[in-house]
């Protein structure tokens, strides 16, 4: 490996200024945050059920599609909440794309249930931005100061 390529540089020091001052470089790190920390969070939550009683917000028909009990399926959504956040920490073009279609899924659930409108209509706010910071991804994930 060539150390060269390892020594900063003013040229590019000034170019992460650039790209740090970047309202679109700002959104994507907010966002990828934002996705990372809340569904990791939610993903614990589901195990420890803190903020809510999380199996109350399974409809009924997909309790009855999967094996166990509709706690146990919560600890597998737990699994996939918690793997869903740690790949947008890490591969946000991915995470964010994986994320979108779980808040799609949750937001078929809810609806199906008939009277979670509000929590449905508020996952589908997080769909959108998280469909944004796959595009905003598209640009800034890997790149290379300018």
């Amino acid at each position: 490996m060539d150390p060269s390529r390892n020594v900063l540089t003013r040229e590019t020091l000034e170019a992460e200024e650039r790209r740090h001052a970047d309202p679109s470089w700002q959104a994507f790190m907010l966002l990828r945050v934002l996705f990372s920390v809340v569904v990791i969070i939610f993903g614990l939550d589901a195990f420890f059920n803190l903020l809510v009683d999380w199996k109350l917000f399974l409809a009924p028909w997909i309790n009855n599609l999967v094996p166990g009990t509709a706690q146990q399926a919560m600890y597998a959504v737990g699994i996939i909440e918690i793997a869903a956040g740690i790949t947008v920490a890490f591969r946000p073009r991915l995470g964010a794309y994986l994320v979108a279609a779980w808040l799609a899924g949750i937001i078929v659930n809810l609806v199906s249930i008939g009277y979670y409108g509000d929590v449905a209509l508020r996952d589908f706010g997080l769909f959108i931005a998280a469909l944004a910071l796959a595009r905003l991804a598209a640009a800034h994930d890997g790149r290379t100061p300018r």
